[in-house]
């Protein structure tokens, strides 16, 4: 790790994987505007102090896309490094319980099937997420 890494902002995030009961996973894509515009990502957002990680999926999940969800388990913890910033992603799986989803938050949502993922442009760090879902299905 470089000395420049640790002067970096460090964000701690949330993240659903959204399923529908099926091979289904909800994406959503960021706005155009701002940081990673425009790239596809799964659903979540910034911990907010005192929550825990399963509080903050659920409360992110609701004011991004209106649903309610139920956090299952983690399925894994990612640490990468862009250029400006540090991001620890706590990745859980979710089941969509309610209501129709709609992009709050983003500039479109979609389900999609898990092996159509590869075809979207997501973040450097949602790739390990891709990856851990597909990989029973070479």
């Amino acid at each position: 790790m470089t000395k420049r890494s640790f002067l970096l902002p460090h964000k701690i995030i949330g993240v659903g994987v959204i399923r529908d009961g099926n091979e289904n996973i909800l994406i959503a894509r960021r706005r155009n505007e701002g940081e990673m515009g425009g790239l596809w990502e799964f659903p979540g957002g910034k911990i907010e102090p005192g929550e825990t990680v399963e509080q903050c999926i659920e409360r992110e999940i609701e004011e991004e896309l209106a649903i309610e969800i139920e956090v299952g388990n983690r399925l894994l913890t990612i640490e990468h490094t862009y250029q400006t910033f540090k991001v620890t992603l706590y990745v859980h799986d979710c089941l969509h319980i309610s209501r129709e989803p709609q992009a709050l938050e983003s500039e479109e949502i979609a389900w999609v099937n898990r092996a159509d993922l590869n075809r979207y442009k997501f973040p450097q760090a949602n790739i390990q997420i891709i990856n851990a879902l597909c990989k029973d299905l070479a």
